[in-house]
């Protein structure tokens, strides 16, 4: 396998395991016996989508970032069960495979959902939670980010003709992410096959379970998740978002003291890849402070 040479070297080690009969894919930066970060990522995105944010950790922090199914280098579900329940029963079984008693967990957007609805059945095993443009009824039809990506999961290409193209496409659909951002998406979410550049993740598969979603799967309740949160917990809106409301981020706090809310200024829905500095400060601050915390002990 081909693919771009641009943008900055991989970094970190990878790691594989098996799960009902896939192969997951995960990175991991810093010393194994340093407090333990779980990174999940969005819809259609991948590990290394964490990785400076990892790097700028990885003296303090085990930083992991998982290829949720479907994506990255983690296989294709032959069956496309690419639903929130499912993602959550990965990443239990990622915890069982590591054998880890507590970490902290952080999730953009989709990851954020299945972030809450693990803290729903496993609220003890969190030292922390960083919810990034998430929260309860956030990914319900009807908001315009909500809209957006379903039009953009609708009109996506299934390949392009070069690297290029492919670039152009997700400056398209990302106007507002930085250079380095772009670079990353194209290196970590296409490859070459023959004389075609095509997706490393599902599309086909997401975008049906995304737009068409089994009855009673597509869109989980959230707020038990947030209700059963009992550790230090953060909740990162874009001051630009179109996705997660304003309204529904301040509720969270409000029913869950445990929860705080910062704005990333100039940020939309892709608040680590729209403003990465202001991200990385806010986060990083809020995982050693939460550290700190006697609660906090892994």
């Amino acid at each position: 396998m081909s693919r771009n040479s641009d943008g900055p070297s991989d970094t970190g080690v990878d790691g594989f395991f098996t799960f009902e009969g896939l192969r997951f894919h995960y990175v991991t930066w810093g010393d194994p016996s340093l407090p333990l970060l779980i990174c999940l990522h969005g819809l259609r995105s991948y590990a290394r989508t964490f990785e400076p944010f990892a790097l700028r950790l990885a003296d303090r922090f085990h930083v992991l970032s998982l290829d949720q199914r479907g994506r990255g280098d983690t296989d294709w579900d032959p069956a496309k069960n690419y639903f929130a329940d499912q993602y959550v029963r990965d990443l239990e079984a990622l915890v069982a495979e590591l054998g880890c008693r507590r970490f902290h967990l952080l999730g953009h957007s989709m990851g954020g959902a299945n972030a809450l609805l693990y803290a729903s059945r496993n609220s003890e095993r969190l030292a922390s939670i960083i919810l990034e443009e998430s929260g309860p009824g956030s990914s319900v039809g009807g908001s315009a980010g909500v809209e957006r990506i379903k039009a953009e999961l609708h009109s996506t290409p299934m390949a392009f003709s070069s690297w290029e193209d492919a670039a152009a496409f997700w400056r398209s659909v990302r106007p507002n992410v930085t250079e380095a951002a772009i670079s990353s998406r194209v290196k970590n979410s296409l490859r070459r096959t023959g004389d075609r550049i095509v997706w490393k993740h599902d599309q086909a598969g997401i975008a049906e379970c995304r737009i068409s979603p089994d009855a009673g799967r597509g869109t989980p309740d959230l707020w038990p998740g947030v209700d059963a949160v009992r550790c230090p917990a953060l909740i990162l809106r874009g001051e630009n978002s179109d996705y997660l409301s304003k309204e529904t981020a301040t509720a969270v706090c409000r029913r869950n003291s445990n929860f705080q809310m910062h704005e990333i200024a100039g940020a939309g829905h892709y608040v680590h890849d729209d403003n990465p500095d202001e991200f990385m400060r806010i986060a990083e601050a809020f995982l050693v402070d939460a550290q700190g915390r006697p609660s906090a002990a892994r």
